[in-house]
């Protein structure tokens, strides 16, 4: 993949990195390292920390607007299509951004256990990288959603491209309204798109709604591990309004989040540090390396001048993977 799709996987990176593994039904695992800050107390269902000055909720017109502009940076369909994260083993893993993005599609597709036949909802399906990859792993077919109109025509060139065009297909809709009737899919997962979402519980509701008893809901999520102080909270808060993001949760509110959804949790993992330092400061590199192109054809934008590389000690903000089901009826 070209530097310019390496710069459209976003601007709006987050925080540090470690080794170690872990899984707890019902609870939260870390696999992080401390920040050394005392925990952040558990909110209610769906809700965030404390309101940031100037950290509004997004909207799907404002999120869809940033990722047309994101998609915009892509001249062509790649193979490693991925808007997302990468996953390295430990801080000496020698994968490239490229194969520790693929690792944490692989990842998401060990979780959400689908089998040929199946049928999985991607929330915030992006260019369609993981789309394709999990219907060539699994046999199984994707119906991807998105606010990016950008996003639908890449995605779909993708999929057609890669002989899937029948299996793998994209659409603009909205997590807070689905149009799906009830129980229409096996599975879904939301690969770092419940940030974008106003309201994270009605969100998870709906996707609860759409999918069939016994399914399994996977997502992946930016979240506060502990308090942050007054500089560290102003340097987030930049990247959150550059990016339209929603204000975080607190790592300890997933459980009960998950369960006022309708949902049976199964894990929270903390892979923060499998995450978060390696990815920020790789974007930053890809950043400088595009500066020209991005300075040319986005001028001022904030979300273009922000360096990732800021958030890569910020050991407060967390990436979280959480793995629930729908119950059996």
């Amino acid at each position: 993949m070209d530097a310019n799709t390496e710069t459209e996987r976003g601007m709006s990176m987050g925080a540090e990195t470690g080794t170690g593994t872990g899984t707890e039904a019902g609870g939260v695992t870390s696999a992080g390292t401390d920040t050394g800050a005392e925990p952040s107390a558990g909110g209610g269902p769906g809700t965030a920390r404390r309101e940031p000055p100037g950290v509004a909720a997004p909207t799907p017109a404002g999120v869809g607007e940033v990722y047309d502009r994101f998609a915009r940076l892509t001249p062509e369909v790649s193979p490693h299509a991925d808007l997302h994260y990468g996953y390295w083993e430990s801080p000496e893993d020698p994968a490239t951004f490229e194969e520790a993005s693929a690792r944490l599609t692989d990842l998401m597709i060990e979780k959400v256990v689908l089998s040929p036949g199946g049928h999985l909802l991607d929330v915030g399906c992006g260019i369609g990288g993981p789309a394709v990859r999990l219907a060539r792993a699994t046999g199984a077919e994707v119906t991807g959603i998105t606010v990016s109109r950008e996003q639908i025509t890449l995605a779909t060139r993708l999929a057609e491209h890669s002989g899937l065009g029948g299996r793998v297909r994209f659409g603009y809709a909205d997590a807070m309204a689905l149009p799906h009737p009830d129980a229409s899919f096996d599975a879904a997962w939301l690969l770092e798109s419940v940030i974008h979402m106003p309201d994270r519980a009605r969100a998870l509701r709906e996707i609860a709604r759409v999918v069939r008893p016994g399914g399994r809901v996977v997502l992946t999520d930016l979240c506060e591990r502990a308090p942050l102080d007054g500089e560290r909270q102003d340097t987030v808060d930049a990247f959150f309004r550059a990016a339209e993001m929603s204000p975080m949760v607190t790592l300890d509110s997933y459980p009960e989040l998950v369960r006022s959804a309708g949902l049976v949790l199964d894990e929270v993992l903390d892979i923060t540090d499998h995450v978060m330092r390696r990815t920020t400061q790789e974007l930053s590199r890809r950043m400088r390396e595009a500066r020209e192109q991005l300075d040319a054809t986005y001028g001022d934008d904030p979300a273009y001048q922000l360096d990732p590389a800021r958030l890569s000690d910020i050991g407060e903000l967390g990436y979280v993977l959480v793995t629930a089901h729908r119950p059996a009826e």
